[in-house]
Order: structure tokens, then sequence, then C-alpha cells
């Protein structure tokens, strides 16, 4: 972390609206410093070379094609001084880092317009323990209008050559989400740093079920960079769902037996505003929203693997994961007790879905994963049945529940993940099966989630690494049970079966097709070091 003061973003922000600078002539860099900065610094070009206030110390700062490097000009002392050279150790920042400029001034209550000059302040984007990413600034302070007007333009311009960076993103807040904060988390915490960043939004509040799904199938995307989904797991999964079925308009691609579907044409911000906050965990490492947001304004990109649902050869949904048997009814008992808070409407499922715990009696065929050949290259040499050399395997008997999963699927109750096996993007499913066992050891099976320990070592759990996966359930009768509605007339009929996709109830009466499409929707999100920001800093300048 750079020493020195840190300015407030409002100090910056108060500084009126960014100036575009006179041309000048760039400062000329000193040969005689140039000769002591480290050897892949002293290779670097050298744009810029002046004097700043940074902090408490009168700094000799250095831009250079991939950092800023600034030391505290002190006065000459005998070499070999240790004292004297911890006092100039040089500081830096990678340029990368930057995700805006402004110029800072002060405004008196006679300065309406233009504010006394006080220098240039940096947004920089830091990453922390555990994942975590803060916005932080630093002021370079120098009074000179000239001086400044140099250096704000060269920022600008570097700034300028990161096009991977959003520069007008469509917004979708669910104001339902969890304890209805999504509003509140967007216009205090995300809104504030986009405009920083001077990201232009359009902002659509949803009314209803399906509004993200309905709106995005015919509103205009072409002056948008990306698509920001402020909520929980289901409003993401249905902005995903939304974004991967007009794709498949656009590029005539037959959804119905779809085998490679067309890749979204735009990324997808996930801003964690829900109860769980599976998807955004995921990505993430964290459900943090200023993470969250500081991956969107950067422009880190994660490929990330979807799956499709259907059944009968007719396409159900887009997805990254599922659950069916225990997970499907937790989530049906759920839905049904929506005026309880979600801690609480959660934990009273859970405990009725134990208390009523039953296994489904149930066929499972699944294509194991072959790592050996590009899935999509199989996938697309695919005939509309399956290839017969592709060897598919089959087990049957009753379960307890079976989670298919394309993510490792982090959460609060499942730190480690529900699929810790998994990756966002390894071209593979997990299959996970309980059998049917006690009550109780379930319920140690369930908590083991929680823990270090393996979740997965119990002689009634299997685990397989997939590509597709055809769940048949064969006791009709075993489906909703109506007993267990407030409502009956609200239900589906008794032959459905509730599946959890992604936090969303899908209710299936028939076999339901899971089939693995890697790297279809590019997500925001994942690790600084992953971006490719460090790709094109050379070729911004």
């Amino acid at each position: 972390m750079p020493r020195g003061r840190r300015g407030g973003r409002v100090s910056a922000l108060e500084g009126g609206p960014e100036e575009e600078a006179p041309p000048g002539a760039a400062a000329v860099p000193s040969v005689s410093w140039a000769s002591q900065l480290q050897p892949e610094a002293a290779a670097e070009q050298i744009l810029l070379r002046g004097i700043f206030n940074i902090g408490r110390d009168s700094c000799d700062v250095v831009l250079s094609e991939r950092a800023l490097r600034w030391r505290p000009i002190q006065p000459e002392r005998p070499a070999g001084d240790f004292k004297y050279d911890l006092l100039c150790k040089e500081e830096f920042i990678e340029l990368k880092d930057i995700f805006s400029v402004k110029l800072k001034r002060r405004y008196s209550a006679k300065q309406q317009r233009s504010g006394t000059l006080l220098g240039i302040t940096l947004f920089i984007c830091l990453k922390t323990e555990q994942n975590k990413l803060k916005d932080s600034t630093l002021d370079l302070i120098n009074l000179s209008e000239d001086h400044c007007d140099v250096w704000f333009r060269q920022f600008k311009k570097i700034l300028a050559g990161f096009s991977n960076r959003p520069k007008s993103l469509k917004i979708l807040l669910n104001p339902q989400s969890h304890k209805k904060e999504a509003t509140q988390v967007y216009y205090e915490k995300v809104e504030p740093l986009l405009k920083i960043a001077g990201i232009k939004t359009d902002v659509t509040i949803t009314q209803y079920e399906g509004h993200a799904l309905s709106l995005l199938k015919e509103c205009e995307l072409q002056g948008f960079d990306g698509v920001v989904c402020v909520g929980g797991d289901g409003s993401a999964s249905e902005v995903a769902h939304a974004l991967l079925l007009r794709a498949q308009k656009n590029t005539g691609v037959e959804t119905d037996s779809i085998l490679t579907p067309a890749r979204a044409q735009l990324p997808l911000g996930v801003i964690p505003a829900g109860s769980t906050n599976v998807l955004a965990h995921s990505l993430h490492g964290i459900p943090h929203v200023v993470t969250a947001t500081l991956h969107i304004i950067m422009g880190h990109v994660q490929p990330v693997d979807v799956c499709t649902f259907s059944t009968s050869g007719k396409l159900l949904r887009f997805g990254f994961s599922a659950m069916f048997g225990f997970g499907g009814r937790t989530l049906a008992l759920a839905e049904k007790h929506r005026w309880m808070s979600p801690n609480q409407r959660r934990d009273f499922a859970v405990i009725k879905a134990l208390a009523k715990l039953k296994p489904e009696d149930c066929e499972i065929s699944f294509l194991p994963f072959n790592s050996s050949r590009d899935l999509q290259e199989r996938r697309a040499q695919e005939a509309p049945k399956s290839d017969p050399n592709e060897q598919w395997q089959m087990i049957q008997g009753q379960f307890l529940n079976i989670s298919i999963m394309a993510i490792p699927c982090l959460c609060s109750v499942a730190p480690r993940g529900l699929a810790p096996n998994t990756r966002l993007n390894n071209g593979s499913m997990a299959l996970i099966i309980a059998r049917n066992t006690s009550r109780r050891e379930f319920i140690k099976h369930l908590k083991r989630y929680a823990s270090v320990k393996n979740q997965f070592n119990f002689p009634f759990i299997e685990t397989y690494t997939v590509e597709e996966v055809k769940v048949h359930p064969r006791n009709n009768t075993s489906g909703h049970n109506p007993e267990e509605q407030d409502r009956p007339h609200e239900t589906a009929s008794e032959s459905s079966f509730p599946w959890n996709v992604d936090g969303d109830l899908m209710e299936v009466a028939s076999e339901v097709h899971v089939r693995l499409h890697p790297r279809l929707i590019n997500l925001y999100g994942g690790s600084m070091e992953e971006s490719n920001d460090s790709k094109v800093t050379c070729n911004c300048l």
C-alpha cells in the first residue's frame, strides 16, 4: 500500500467537472533518477516526471509505461546511511489499478465556477485479504495549473487505453431481494463508485418475477458494454437466462434440442444483495458489494460454464446449479412462506423438510467427463441423438438428494462450497448423490458443509464428474404432497417434482436432461491478476 495521506472522495469530487487540459510539453525525465530505479522500472519508458506533495513529503514523481513511482526529496546524506535510505524508499502503484482521475479543487462561497486548484486525485483499486477489493485515493498536490493539466491529460489518456473497462451499463435492480435492501445497496455503495469511474448507467427497478426476462428479450442493448444485476441468486440467474435466450434469438439458434448454444453477447455483473449470494460468492470468493462493483469497473471478466435444463426435447432454462429431492422440496416449502424473513423462511423449510424426509425413486443416467477432448468440439460433432461410442452410465434406487453443479456454489453455510471440486470454467459438472439413509446420518452430512471436514466421506454419498445428466423420477405419485401446501389451488399437480435451480423453483413432471456448455457467458469477477488489464497497459499510451 503506498505511503502518504489519502484524500477523501468528496474532496476530489468537489473539484467540479473534469477540465480538458490545454496542450503542453511533457516534463523531461531525469536520467540520474532513472539509473537508480529497480531494473524492471528503469527499462520502462518514462512519460512524465515532476514534483508533487504526497502526504507530508515533497516527492519526486515519475510516470512510466506501467507504474507511477515516487520517493521523498531529502537533502544529501553520506552514502550507506541506513536511516536515510529507509526514508528515501521508492513507492509505486501500477497504472492498471487506477480507475479514475480528477482535478482536486477547493471552493469558497465566492467561487461558484472554478475553485482553487490543489492538485490531482487518483482513484485506485486495491486488493486486500480474502479476495476483497477496496477503493482508495492518492492525492498529488501541486498548485500549478499548467503542471497539473499535463499530468491530468496523460492519466486520462492512459485510462482511455483500457478498452475492456465498461463505459455504459444496463442496471437491473430487484427491490424485493433479501430484506428489500437492494435499492439501498445500489444507491449507497454501487452508484457512487460507478459515478467516480465515469460509467453511464440506465437503471430499471423490476416490478415482478420474470420482469427482467421479458425486458431483456426486447430492450435495446447496443449502447451498453454490460448488464448488471443487483439482487440475489434468483435474480442473477434470471438475467443470465435472459441474456442467453437473447443470444440464441440474435444468432438464429433453435432453443429446443439445443446442442451448441450461442454465447451471451454482453458480460454480466452480479452485485450480491440476496440471502445466500451463491453466484457472487463463487465468482469473487466473497459476497462483498464493493468488491463486486470494483471488478465491474476494472473490467475483470471470467468465462463461466452454464447448464441447459430440458425435458422432452424442450428447453426449460439456462442455469448454473440444481438440486432435486431434499434441496428442491426445501425450496418449495420456503416459497410457500415468503411472508417470513429470509432466514426464518430458510430455517423453517429445512426443519420441515427434514421432519418429512423421504427418498425419491429415480433412474439417473450420466455421461462421465472426458478430459482428453474438448467438450465444445465433441458437442459440435454430435448428432441429435447421443453418440453410441460415448459410454453413458446408469444408477437407480432411492435418493434423498441429487445435486448437479457447474460452479463451486460457495455460500455462508458452505464456505468451501456445495461442490468444492468444481471450478467456474473447467468444462465439467459435479454430480453429487445422497442415497437413502437415516435422518440422523443425513443431518450429519449436511452439517459437514459448514466445517472443514469432507462432507462426502459417508457411505451413502457418491460423487461423479460429468458432462451430461438425465434424472428420471419413477414414482409419479411421490411428487408434490398437497398436504404440505398452505394453498393447494396454487400448487402444481401431484405428478410434478420440485427442482431448485439457482434458488428458483422449477416444477417438472418428467425426466430432466442437464447438459453442460463450457464458457457460455462472461461474468464480471475474478482475481485482479487474472484480468486482461496488464495485457493492454503497454499499448494504451
